[in-house]
């Protein structure tokens, strides 16, 4: 039996000004056909996880189209219509196949739709029609819809936030697709939408709350019947209808059931909404609870979570840092200009340089400083654990190291780069030991790759476009009444 793969797979932040084009997947990951087998083997993500489960089952893998940009603006109106020309090409060069394994992010938006995932699971649906089993795994800030569930016939989400059971979720969809296929079971699932906003401050699955709202979910998935269980935790920053936390529960051929299951654990979150509000430390009560703490310590800039979508060019950690003379410390900024400016004046050589806050005033005025030329790289890497996203490869474009007499140390990036993995020091010839204090643009994502390094993690409330903050954005397409918007709303499952 043939099985086709589809994966689309981008975080869309609706508070970001500019806009995902397709330039950013090439620049990431646009594939189609056999390529795809060539280029995602050996990843640990959902994708290389179908790969290898199909094959496990005895089934035939048929890749047809993938598709990954990192976190950014909504798509464009022409990067979405191009994305869905050469995705259902790929379908309709396949011909009849029996069944599709589908990796949706879950919390895509582009400016003509703003479901995507909805959009072209149920187109999916329409052209294969009703007998062919679709199967899925979603990313767990989904903000989960009734499309995505009526058009699939199961979803299971990332059960990790740092996202680091991708690779697992795509084995379990294909075992679920094999099962499927042979007759052993019938799945069967239903959604429900708990209406509050987990801030992501509180998403870490493995620290309170969520913690124990796993365990919840663990407990749930053991029920004879039960096939899987997801928590959507939701990913705030896209203003859509869909926003928000969702609970899915998958069973074998018993809607009753699956509506019980989603019932308990939904329940379960709306029981605990009080505690994913956030603490929203702000950067000099951080800065002044670091100086107490013993070990290395990893700043979390929660309002440049690129991860998030955000510029990566938020300068509020670095001025404080600057201004407080806190020596040994790092942090990474994406500015070409600056790379430019350093590569021309070549290693060794000293200079006064300007560094990020180059997008807007919301994320800090560009930090002007006296630096030393420690270095310039090509900003390419590896990682082969399996961290954040999944991903092995990494590009941050060309890059300079320069330190500043206070003690700071900037990574000057030419791309965008998220903080998922620890090769992005090795690169530029650097050791992370050799500081006490590292900047992490990021929230929980971070976690995985530092873990081993830092003694301390301290989320810091700056300004910006993934601000833990939330009464700062100006929804227009929420849900109302939303927990905490809504503060004395009353809700049941």
């Amino acid at each position: 039996m043939r099985i086709g793969i589809l994966s689309l797979l981008q975080e869309s932040n609706t508070f970001v000004s500019g806009t995902t084009t397709l330039q950013h997947f090439e620049d990431d990951l646009l594939l189609v056909g056999e390529a795809m087998g060539a280029a995602l083997t050996g990843a640990h993500h959902e994708v290389a996880g179908f790969l290898v489960g199909l094959e496990q089952q005895g089934l035939t893998p048929v890749p047809l189209f993938a598709a990954r940009a990192l976190p950014y603006g909504a798509m464009d109106a022409a990067t979405f219509s191009e994305l869905m020309s050469r995705m259902f090409q790929q379908v309709a060069v396949a011909g009849p196949l029996d069944g599709y394994l589908v990796a949706p992010h879950g919390a895509t938006v582009s400016a003509s739709y703003p479901d995507v995932d909805g959009y072209w699971l149920a187109r999916l649906r329409a052209e294969v029609g009703s007998l062919i089993p679709i199967i899925g795994t979603l990313d767990l800030h989904a903000n989960l819809s009734l499309m995505m569930i009526d058009a699939t016939d199961a979803l299971i989400a990332y059960r990790s936030n740092p996202h680091t059971d991708q690779f697992d979720r795509g084995l379990e969809a294909a075992e679920l697709m094999a099962r499927s296929l042979k007759g052993e079971i019938t799945p069967v699932q239903r959604a429900m939408f708990p209406p509050f906003v987990m801030n992501i401050e509180r998403q870490a699955t493995a620290e309170s709350p969520c913690l124990e709202l796993y365990r919840v979910a663990e407990r749930l998935r053991q029920r004879p019947g039960v096939l899987s269980t997801s928590i959507l935790q939701g990913f705030p920053y896209a203003d859509v209808a869909e926003m928000g936390s969702a609970v899915i529960a998958v069973t074998d051929q018993d809607e009753n059931l699956a509506v019980e299951i989603a019932a308990e654990l939904s329940g379960a979150l709306w029981n605990e909404r009080t505690q994913f509000t956030a603490t929203a430390l702000d950067i000099d009560s951080c800065l002044n609870e670091i100086k107490h703490l013993q070990g290395r310590v990893c700043l979390l800039d929660m309002g440049d979570n690129v991860g998030g979508g955000s510029p990566a060019d938020s300068t509020h950690l670095a001025h404080a840092l600057v201004l407080r003379s806190i020596r040994k410390a790092f942090i990474c900024l994406f500015d070409p200009v600056a790379v430019c400016v350093a590569s021309e004046a070549g290693v060794g050589t000293s200079l006064t340089l300007s560094m990020g806050g180059a997008t807007d005033r919301l994320h800090g005025d560009p930090l002007v400083a006296r630096v030393r030329v420690d270095g310039l790289y090509d900003g390419q890497f590896t990682e082969n654990e399996a961290r954040h996203g999944g991903i092995v490869n990494f590009d941050q474009g060309k890059s300079a190291v320069v330190t500043i007499a206070s003690g700071l140390t900037v990574m000057l990036t030419s791309k965008r780069i998220v903080p998922w993995s620890l090769g992005q020091f090795a690169c530029c010839d650097l050791d992370p030991q050799d500081f006490e204090v590292l900047v992490a643009k990021g929230v929980n994502s971070p976690l995985a790759a530092y873990a081993s390094l830092c003694s301390h993690f301290v989320r810091v409330n700056t300004p910006g476009v993934t601000s833990s903050n939330l009464s700062g954005f100006d929804y227009q397409w929420r849900r109302r009444p939303m927990f905490p918007f809504e503060p004395t709303m009353l809700w049941q499952a």
